[in-house]
């Protein structure tokens, strides 16, 4: 069996996509893909063609062809059989079949391609493992960006901390320096001013008192309206010493001193209210966004078993314009028993329960549109509750045990081949220590928090390379159940409902808007009790 070129070409004959799988110039190609429409005769059941040199083997997908041209001394069963399998791989990485989608995804749809034919032959592989090999996931870049991510986190954490400090220090500096009281008493009463602060309300006289403790700078300011004349005492407060509202001359001022010690600046440290929250929210790119979003609450016994499992998710809809709303969301649920699903009031039931599609109970009534930041549109809920050890994602065993006046805690995490947990991070409260624990051996990076006598191991990714793991430290001797509650904190981009959009169904007709998923499983409470 040899393939010469695998096409997918138009009914009028254009060329859409063509792979060749041996030396042949671009002239006799095209010749052989322009000479292929006029051969087809309608009302003809088979589906291949022969001339004197080469066969045409094709397979209608829409209003295009999916063509192999081969020799005639190809095995025309083997042909067949890799023409269903390219049918397949087809759909899978192309939005829409039609002759934009096509050429929208052409290289996708060519590496694929290598993957089935190999120099004419037919690869034995499957489905899912062209689309593993095409993917060509790596571990290594994977770590490699987790950590970049996280080294650029840690600065920025490590930079507010220190712009905190610093303002802290001049606080208590302006605290000692401004803050103070004068108190004179005559005729049996107490009369007190303020001399560094400056109190006014349109233009007329201030006054105030206080019961003895110093104000600062940072005090919020009030005013009132004169009543009657002003007191001789309240005097004008000498210059430079009034109350400055605004925090810009602060902030350059925080900035220069950060300079000064070594820090690097980026201008984004003190962000203004209006911009503050923006990084957190992800920018909507595609008219149509739907968010499907986990959130596992698990206890497990520090002597081994479960004692709770619960999972609660949502699918929420972010639109961008008003005149995509006229739409229905047609999902695909994964078919796992233990989930029970539950539709938002507005959402037909009966429509979700016969088809899985998802649409209001008036066809003529859009969905709202959504901007950036906003949580969108809720569509459906589902819970999963368990008792079954085995959907646990991470089991953690702590083993404390004492050795004269030192106590050796070794802990292991153990992870199931459900999901690729990120930014794992094991947090094992410890006793009241004067310095950090003495850590032997880690798989990962740990950081101990003195405030609150916390030590935290970290692991940026559990795959397959690193489904167990363990870290051994040395602490003063003390009691074993000062160690727990040990919390867990995890993500992964898949669920256990492994719920999916499969399309979307416009109600105006027409193309369905393009659309992204974004899938999420976070811990909102893991722990080992």
């Amino acid at each position: 069996m040899v393939v010469l070129a695998a096409s997918i070409v138009s009914k009028n004959g254009k060329v859409l996509v063509s792979r060749q799988f041996v030396d042949m110039s671009r002239i006799r190609i095209e010749g052989l893909l322009a000479a292929f429409p006029k051969l087809i005769g309608s009302g003809k059941q088979h589906t291949y063609v022969e001339t004197e040199n080469v066969r045409y083997v094709y397979q209608p997908i829409e209003a295009m062809y999916l063509l192999l041209v081969t020799n005639k001394q190809s095995n025309i069963l083997e042909d067949l059989d890799t023409l269903r399998l390219l049918s397949k791989l087809v759909p899978e990485y192309t939005m829409s079949l039609d002759e934009e989608g096509i050429c929208q995804t052409a290289f996708e749809l060519i590496f694929a391609f290598d993957e089935v034919i190999s120099l004419g032959h037919k690869e034995n592989v499957t489905v899912a493992q062209v689309k593993q090999y095409c993917e060509m996931e790596s571990h290594e870049e994977k770590l490699h960006k987790l950590v970049l991510q996280n080294k650029i986190d840690e600065t920025k954490r490590r930079m507010k901390e220190e712009a905190s400090k610093i303002d802290q220090m001049k606080i208590e500096k302006n605290r000692g320096n401004k803050g103070g009281f004068m108190s004179s008493m005559g005729s049996g009463r107490i009369e007190s001013s303020f001399n560094d602060m400056s109190i006014s309300s349109g233009g007329g006289g201030g006054f105030g008192s206080g019961s003895g403790f110093g104000l600062t700078s940072d005090v919020d300011s009030f005013s009132s309206k004169p009543k009657g004349r002003q007191p001789s005492s309240a005097t004008a407060p000498p210059k430079g010493l009034g109350m400055k509202l605004g925090k810009t001359q602060r902030a350059n001022q925080f900035l220069e001193s950060l300079k000064a010690e070594g820090e690097m600046i980026v201008e984004d440290v003190q962000p203004s209210k209006s911009t503050q929250y923006t990084p957190a929210a992800q920018k909507l790119t595609d008219p149509v966004t739907l968010t499907a979003e986990e959130k596992l609450n698990v206890t497990l016994k520090r002597d081994g078993g479960m004692s709770h499992f619960d999972v609660q998710g949502h699918l929420s809809l972010q639109i961008l314009n008003q005149e995509d709303g006229l739409i229905q969301v047609q999902i695909e649920t994964g078919g796992n028993p233990g989930v029970i699903f539950k539709t938002h009031p507005n959402v037909n039931k009966e429509l979700f329960a016969n088809e899985n599609i998802l649409g209001l109970r008036d066809p003529s009534r859009p969905f709202p549109a959504c901007q950036t930041g906003d949580a969108g549109v809720g569509l459906l809920k589902w819970r999963m509750q368990s008792v079954d050890e085995s959907m646990v994602p991470l089991t953690i065993n702590c083993w404390p045990s004492e050795s004269g006046n030192e106590t050796y805690v070794s802990i292991e995490y153990e992870a199931s081949s459900m999901f690729d947990l990120r930014n794992v991070v094991i947090a094992v409260p410890l006793p009241a220590l004067r310095e950090a624990p003495n850590v032997r051996q880690i798989d990962g990076e740990w950081k101990y928090d003195a405030r609150n006598s916390i030590l935290e191991w970290s692991i940026l990714l559990i795959d397959n390379s690193n489904r167990s793991g363990s870290m051994e430290f040395v602490v003063p001797s003390g009691d074993s159940s000062a160690f727990f509650p040990i919390t867990v904190q995890f993500s992964a981009t898949s669920t256990y409902s492994e719920l999916k959009v499969a399309n979307i169904l416009p109600l105006k007709g027409g193309a369905p808007p393009k659309f992204s998923q974004r899938t999420q499983l976070i811990t909102e409470n893991y722990q080992v009790v």
